[in-house]
C-alpha cells in the first residue's frame, strides 16, 4: 500500500515537473522566434521613420535657403 502511493506521489510529480520544463522552455523558443524579431522589426521601422523625417526637414530648410 504503503509502495503504490509512493509510486502515484512521484509518478505525479515527474509528470508536472516535466510540464514545467516544457512550459520553460515553450517560453524561450516564443522569445527566440516571435518576440525578439518582432522587437527588431519595431525598432527598424522606428529608426527608418526618424530617418525619412530627419530628410524631410532637412529638404526644408534647404528648400527655406533657396528663398
Amino acid at each position: 500500500m504503503v509502495n503504490d502511493i509512493a509510486i502515484v506521489y512521484y509518478g505525479g510529480g515527474t509528470l508536472l515537473f516535466f510540464f514545467w520544463a516544457y512550459g520553460i522552455y515553450a517560453f524561450v523558443r516564443d522569445l527566440k522566434n516571435r518576440f525578439i524579431p518582432a522587437f527588431r522589426q519595431y525598432r527598424r521601422g522606428r529608426k527608418r521613420l526618424e530617418e525619412e523625417k530627419r530628410e524631410e526637414e532637412e529638404r526644408e530648410e534647404k528648400e527655406k535657403q533657396l528663398l
